[in-house]
């Protein structure tokens, strides 16, 4: 599974809402079947059968709605009998908190020690920010990111040089926006109108106009820009927002929908 290459990069949304309400998943993308990024929504999302094709989960950070699909996911496939292991992937600090605070034997089972701790369900693999690693045939670079806690985004490369960059959630931030320079797609978050701007930046998001000014941090803009994880509450608002700013190929995602990168 680690050389697997793709012909093309798809990314399914399973999830890109910055709140749960009915008909709004939390996030989650699957990138060809094997790779997930983070975790908010699986089971709900996805038939059994996909469920078992994922190896690899990477995390952007340990708040609750982008890793809640992972204890029932591990429970999945335990149940169902699946002698493979998925790996875990983030920094130290959020491999801590999943281990400490949730696959604690009393919140949920430790499914790294399930069934066994030399076959177990889960696997953890700590990443470093500044550094890259392979993975199904992609590199993956890793980029700290400004949010409330400590937090990462994701720059997926494959064999022919396509790129996709994840932020997972962010406020203000530079290094991987000067990384992301001339990028295939960014998958980037938008979770609040423009008139909450200083409770945006106090707990490390954007808003629209928050996002044109990292996105000018950018010598070139990426071919796609989509805008994930808006507060439903607000939609229809940041909507018109980012549609005022006049940037060109951008939108923001909605559940259930495949693109192609």
């Amino acid at each position: 599974m680690e050389g697997v290459a793709f012909h093309s990069m798809k990314l399914r949304v399973l999830g890109s809402s910055g709140a749960e309400l009915g008909g709004y998943n939390l996030p989650a993308f699957l990138l060809d079947r094997y790779l997930l990024l983070d975790a908010g929504t699986i089971g709900p999302a996805i038939k059994e059968a996909e469920q078992w094709k994922i190896r690899y989960i990477l995390i952007t950070h340990a708040h609750l709605d982008h890793i809640r699909g992972i204890p029932f996911f591990a429970d999945n496939l335990l149940m169902r009998n699946k002698r493979h292991s998925v790996t875990l992937i983030s920094i130290s600090h959020v491999l801590e908190a999943l281990k400490n605070n949730l696959l604690n034997d009393i919140l949920w089972p430790d499914f790294t020690r399930i069934p066994d701790s030399n076959k177990p369900i889960l696997k953890l693999k700590i990443v470093v920010p500044g550094r890259t690693f392979t993975l199904c045939g992609y590199r993956v670079s890793v980029y700290s990111v400004n949010h409330s806690v400590p937090a990462v985004g994701y720059i997926v490369e494959d064999g022919q040089g396509k790129r996709l960059l994840y932020t997972g959630d962010t406020g203000p931030t530079d290094s991987i926006w000067s990384a992301a320079d001339s990028i295939d797609c960014a998958v980037v978050e938008v979770s609040f109108p423009n008139r909450m701007r200083e409770v945006a930046i106090k707990i490390g998001h954007l808003t629209p106009r928050l996002l044109l000014k990292e996105l000018n941090k950018m010598g070139n803009l990426p071919r796609k820009i989509l805008v994930t994880h808006p507060k439903p509450q607000y939609l229809r608002q940041i909507r018109r927002e980012i549609e005022a700013l006049r940037i060109k190929n951008i939108r923001i995602l909605k559940d259930g929908e495949t693109y192609e990168i």
